[in-house]
């Protein structure tokens, strides 16, 4: 019998209980379901964007109240998805989930295929996939199959000729609320935008695919229903198999989505009145430097170039700062160049009650490294020349400053004057610097060329100036965290 991941358990989960660790999507509401539980981070991250979806195609709040108002309620839940479940049979006659209307017919593809870091065709054909061998998964579950299905369509990188990325690019970041309760329906409900429910008739697979292989073909967010963020189809598909899911036949030109403002995914512009793009995960570890426009706002005039995602602005219009505590931000997604993920980003970011005066020093704080950072790499140029090394040195300092940054977010709550937690601020950011200068810099200068030694010299003491104020950039620094210059001897005495 064919899976219904509507009626059917098919979600492995972690509970703070003894219940059912395979449970289906209405059960999201039993209080001892705590997240989901499967093998691979990037399945995680597109189960709660799937739960998310299917809450909000179901059962939307109307308004921020009807969302306040709102209490987990398992048969109200599974009363609003029931009429959805013609839509979600994995396999079958009929309709198939996120699967073209239509059979398909080709050369079947491994169900390897499903996962954004399987090797490609090309990657086995050059007996290139040395890291991650082709053909891992020969054969897939359903529940496995079902998930890795919607990861693909959710996340799809570029694949080819004709092969569609999603509607948020290849490896879109991705950023839910999670208000720390420790359950699955407060982390889902967060995360739900307003709405009206829908059928079953608004999701693409119900009807034949809408191709893309003429100009003007584009899918506008004007032309189909908000759901279709959480249910777009780029890739046209079609899975094989009897009990194991065993191959997946690929047909070229799905949906050419345009225009698409995702709620869980911050945007940007590369220039004021541009088109809106959709933010992606660097390689490395996500850190305060990624801030803005992420998980705060970004402040003044910039607010229109980079933006966070709309479930964070939405969570606080509904909820009072006073009532945020413990509340974080999970942010997650592959780093892709182009086809081929180099890294998976997973991490929690506090979502802070700051308001007034030390929310714009948090804002200062992240600014000013931004520009002590670009300092430090023009100091460096004359001992670590340009390339991966020096950016990988100025990536240290962001990495280095980290606890101390943290240490100013929790100055700044306990009610520490901001122009305090700043000036600290400051004075961590140039021990730092200074340090990594110096570690790279002095080792062997008395055996360098007088002018090698003298232009190291002058790199320093242009670095220490940055951090006094004196130059431009550290006078923009030290306006960005309310300071003033340092005094010059001269002028102190």
């Amino acid at each position: 019998m064919s899976l219904n991941l509507v009626n059917d358990p098919w979600i492995p989960v972690r509970r703070s209980d003894d219940g059912p660790r395979i449970i289906r999507p209405d059960q999201i509401t039993d209080p001892g379901v705590t997240f989901p539980d499967w093998p691979r981070a990037d399945l995680n991250i597109a189960c709660l964007e799937l739960l998310i979806g299917l809450v909000f195609l179901a059962d939307p709040p109307a308004d921020a109240q009807d969302w306040r108002a709102r209490r987990p309620d398992a048969q109200r839940l599974r009363d609003r998805l029931a009429p959805l479940a013609p839509a979600f049979d994995l396999m079958g006659e009929g309709p198939r989930f996120l699967q073209d209307f239509d059979l398909l017919e080709g050369e079947p593809n491994p169900p390897d295929m499903l996962f954004i870091d399987s090797a490609g065709g090309n990657t086995a054909r050059n007996n290139a996939d040395l890291m991650v061998r082709r053909n891992r998964y020969p054969a897939l579950d359903p529940a496995l199959a079902a998930m890795a299905l919607y990861t693909l369509q959710a996340h799809a990188p570029s694949g080819g000729a004709g092969n569609r990325t999603s509607m948020r690019g290849g490896g879109p970041m991705v950023t839910l609320v999670d208000p720390g309760r420790g359950n699955l329906w407060d982390l889902v409900w967060a995360n739900v935008p307003d709405g009206r429910p829908a059928g079953p008739e608004v999701l693409p697979w119900m009807r034949p695919a809408r191709t893309s292989e003429a100009k003007g073909s584009e899918v506008w967010p004007d032309t189909a229903h908000p759901a279709e963020a959480f249910f777009g189809m780029p890739r046209r598909l079609r899975l094989l198999g009897a009990g194991q899911i065993t191959g997946v036949i690929q047909k070229p030109y799905g949906a050419n989505y345009a225009g698409w403002e995702h709620p869980l995914t911050p945007y940007y512009r590369q220039k004021p009145g541009s088109e809106l793009l959709p933010m992606h995960p660097r390689a490395g570890a996500f850190g305060y430097r990624n801030w803005l426009g992420v998980v705060m706002e970004m402040p003044g005039d910039e607010g229109d170039l980079r933006r966070r995602a709309r479930c964070l602005d939405s969570y606080e219009r509904r909820v009072l700062p006073r009532d945020r505590t413990g509340a974080s931000v999970i942010v997650a997604g592959f780093s892709m160049d182009n086809m081929k993920p180099r890294d998976f980003t997973w991490s929690r970011q506090p979502l802070l009650p700051v308001e007034s005066d030390a929310g714009l020093t948090l804002i200062g704080m992240i600014q000013s490294a931004e520009t002590f950072g670009v300092a430090l790499r023009g100091a460096l140029k004359s001992v670590a020349g340009e390339g991966s090394a020096l950016e990988a040195l100025r990536e240290e300092f962001f990495t280095a400053t980290q606890g101390a940054f943290e240490d100013g977010i929790g100055a700044l709550l306990a009610g520490t004057p901001p122009a305090d937690t700043a000036a600290r601020w400051l004075h961590a950011m140039e021990r730092v610097a200074l340090a990594i200068f110096d570690r790279q810099a002095l080792p062997g200068l008395d055996q360098r060329r007088p002018e090698a030694m003298a232009e190291v010299i002058r790199s320093r003491e242009g670095l220490r100036a940055a951090f006094a104020g004196w130059n431009k950039l550290g006078r923009d620094a030290c306006q960005k965290l309310g300071l003033q210059p340092r005094q010059r001897r001269k002028e102190a005495a």
